[in-house]
């Protein structure tokens, strides 16, 4: 994991994908990394932003940030630039962003973190859409995006997942939808 001055972004080589069994990937996930997972229970409430996503993530018994990141759809695996910001007070911060842009979504979640080389694997529980398994490769500053697609490419054959499998969009958009076809 790489530390980076203030203000500069972050670089990550993403891919999600829907879960058939959670239990055939959480088995994959520790014979791989030989450790138990850490859980977190995130939940991350979306605002509105210019460009990219814009959310307050707040993780119980962890300190609360402020996630921005831009990252294209699609169903491969992809490039995710980012910043992380430390949060002192999640409740005023949250109460001056939803003053300010509104609410879009609020994403719950239950996540077990496992690490893998500079990959961490998320094997998610997420609130009204199911169970995802998310690979996020961290590059340091100088590593080649080729290095984090060839890595992910390597763990998909180990969780054998297909195309079919594969999720373009974000939790928070797939949530939207979701809420839109509901009503």
């Amino acid at each position: 994991m790489s530390s980076l001055s203030p203000g500069k972004p972050r670089r990550n080589i993403e891919l999600k994908a829907k879960l058939e069994s959670l239990s055939a990937a959480r088995d994959v996930a520790s014979r791989l990394t030989g450790a138990a997972p850490e859980i977190e229970w995130q939940t991350d409430t979306y605002f509105a932003a210019a460009f990219g996503r814009l959310k307050l993530r707040e993780r119980q018994a962890l300190p609360a940030q402020l996630v921005w990141y831009a990252r294209p759809d699609g169903r491969e695996s992809k490039p995710s630039d980012y910043l992380l910001a430390p949060v002192a007070d999640a409740a005023l911060l949250k109460q001056a962003l939803t003053s300010a842009y509104g609410v879009l979504v609020v994403v719950a979640k239950r996540r077990e973190i496992y690490l893998y080389e500079n990959v961490r694997i998320h094997l998610d529980q997420v609130s009204g859409l199911g169970d995802f398994l998310e690979f996020e490769a961290v590059l340091s500053p100088g590593d080649q995006d080729a290095a984090g697609h060839a890595l992910l490419s390597a763990l998909c054959r180990h969780f054998a997942i297909e195309p079919r499998h594969l999720v373009a969009e974000s939790y928070s958009d797939r949530l939207l939808v979701e809420q839109a076809r509901r009503g």
